[in-house]
């Protein structure tokens, strides 16, 4: 700080702002009071805070900036903490890439930037602030668990947009009033992480204690992300208010439980599907968002390639036979039933679905809920609809022997079935049904369209840039010689702006399908190895999952990496 101090003297000399005798009252004057010289310098009135840093930026050849007007990226201050923050006098700003914006009062000291940079594992750029804006804007981004928890209820207010539906929130017995007082703050804290949540588009919303505190974080597009840590005192009661919202056991610890409730913001119902798991300190809280207003039930709007929509629509006009959709949880595999359902809906025909729980309720379709505690099954539940005349059945999950044989069976029997199944591609799914107990005979019979989906991150459009990779990179992903070469190829990279998350925004579903054609059919009761199945469907025009995302990657659509990420190689 004394060279920094000497630096900053020597460049108000040589720009005549102080002479010699008042630069070396104000810095005794500085030590004397253990302030900064800077701030010295502004409080006395020689220079003002903006000419001030304009004369160090010059020296440095950086851009100064007033950090008070400044609009950082939250979550860059997971890069930098506070610590590294306070220790360094940086204030860190946004992030791109690896890049890092970061505020500095010492420009000149390199050995201190580049122990910023070992620490955050991040390229710096640097930007000069003064050292007291720097101190201020710490202290103020950078809050303790209370002082944010405050303002986090500050900023609710008297606000009434947001209530729980239809909860009876009593439990005999118990003191709750902690927990079920509105104006308490375990329930504006509950109320800010939904409203949050539903207006940047999060799918689900974890809560996950530790042994010092409690980490909450978003999925958003796919990927988690940390938005908050709140004080392990808060656990417990958090915990409890979310049970009893989900009308669950709030005594029961040490089994997982599972509920679901429904909060109204403004206008709109928004369902949440909640999971409770006991973890080694605590319980683990994860909440789904169902929002309806998200679901794209027009089958044409979900913007599979043209082979594969091609494939789907053929196989849902179809009267009878089976259709599965494969992929992980949060695939978009109900939303891809869903549109089926809506495509084919008829006030002419019988559609029934059976789901463990119902995530979306359709106008005019018959939806069963699942209740295993209760003795409804998906076995038994759909043994019960092939009783009611069904012409459509929608089957949330195929889970067992007993539940695959009676879908099969009623797609045998003039009935068209919608389920999903959990495989890697299409081609397993034959595989696992066979595995399942299930003659190859009946599974060729049965089978009209086998469907594997994945998720995959858009570019986002403000910031992606020209992808600078190699030829050789994408012709090792799949990519053949004309396709890299053509002219029209608009091949991009994420980098990451203040709208997007890390260069991402949105996400597309990418489909493929195996259409069950009768040579197809004659290798699955031949019992003919997988890959011999895969090579003739190829051959047939089957799009793959990987080839579906390659193809966006030639529009533009999404990046190299994002595809190799979520798709296998052929």
């Amino acid at each position: 700080m004394i060279q920094f101090t000497r630096k900053l003297r020597a460049i108000l000399e040589r720009a005549g702002k102080i002479d010699g005798e008042r630069a070396d009252a104000l810095v005794t004057e500085a030590r004397q009071e253990k302030r900064p010289f800077s701030e010295v310098l502004i409080k006395s009135g020689v220079v003002s805070e903006a000419e001030l840093l304009a004369l160090i930026g010059a020296a440095a050849n950086l851009p100064p900036i007033n950090l008070d007007r400044v609009q950082f990226n939250p979550e860059v201050l997971n890069d930098v903490p506070v610590e590294v923050a306070r220790q360094f006098k940086i204030f860190p700003i946004d992030k791109i890439g690896t890049l890092l914006t970061v505020a500095v009062a010492n420009p000149f000291d390199v050995l201190k930037l580049d122990d910023v940079r070992i620490r955050t594992g991040c390229e710096l750029r640097a930007v000069v602030s003064t050292e007291e804006a720097i101190e201020r804007r710490i202290e103020s981004a950078y809050k303790t668990d209370q002082e944010s928890l405050a303002d986090m209820m500050g900023e609710l207010g008297e606000s009434g947009d947001i209530e729980l539906k239809e909860q009876d929130l009593t439990e005999e017995g118990m003191d709750l009033a902690a927990i079920n007082d509105e104006a308490s703050p375990v329930v504006k804290i509950v109320n800010k992480l939904v409203a949050d949540a539903c207006t940047s588009g999060v799918s689900d919303i974890h809560i996950e204690p530790y042994e010092k505190r409690v980490v909450v974080r978003y999925r958003r597009d796919g990927c988690l992300v940390e938005v908050m840590q709140l004080p392990k005192g808060m656990q417990n009661n958090l915990t409890s208010r979310i049970k009893i919202m989900s009308k669950l056991d709030i005594a029961e610890k040490q089994r997982p439980q599972d509920g679901k409730f429904q909060m109204k913001m403004g206008r709109k119902a928004i369902d949440f599907r909640v999971s409770i798991l006991p973890v080694i300190w605590g319980e683990k809280t994860v909440m789904r968002i169902l929002d309806s207003s998200n679901l794209a039930l027009d089958v044409k709007s979900l913007g599979f390639e043209p082979r594969s929509m091609e494939d789907y629509l053929w196989a849902v006009e179809r009267p009878y036979g089976m259709i599965l959709v494969t992929g992980p949880t949060g695939s978009g595999k109900s939303t891809t039933l869903y549109s089926a359902v809506n495509h084919i809906k008829d006030p002419e025909i019988n559609l029934v679905t059976v789901e463990d729980p119902v995530e979306y309720t359709i106008e005019g379709i018959n939806q069963v809920p699942v209740n295993p505690k209760r003795g409804l099954t998906f076995a038994g539940a759909l043994r019960s609809i092939l009783r009611q005349d069904p012409d459509v059945i929608l089957l949330g999950e195929i889970r067992d022997a007993e539940t695959l044989e009676i879908a099969v069976k009623a797609a045998l029997t003039g009935h068209l079935v919608l389920s999903t199944l959990h495989t890697n591609d299409a081609i397993a799914t034959i595989s696992r049904m066979v595995d399942m107990g299930m003659d190859p005979f009946m599974v060729a019979s049965s089978t009209i369209l086998i469907c594997a989906q994945r998720l995959a991150r858009r570019l986002c459009v403000h910031c992606k840039v020209p992808a600078d990779l190699p030829k050789q990179a994408y012709l090792d992903a799949g990519c053949t010689e004309d396709e890299v070469a053509r002219p029209d190829n608009q091949l991009f990279k994420p980098v990451g702006c203040s709208r997007c998350s890390n260069g991402y925004k949105g996400r597309f579903a990418i489909l493929e399908t195996l259409r069950m054609t009768d040579p197809i059919r004659r290798m699955v009761i031949e019992r003919r190895p997988g890959q011999d199945i895969k090579t003739l469907a190829l051959s047939e025009g089957m799009l793959t999952l990987r080839r579906c995302g390659l193809l966006n990657v030639m529009r533009g659509v999404t990046s190299l990496e994002e595809v190799e990420r979520s798709t296998m190689a052929d």
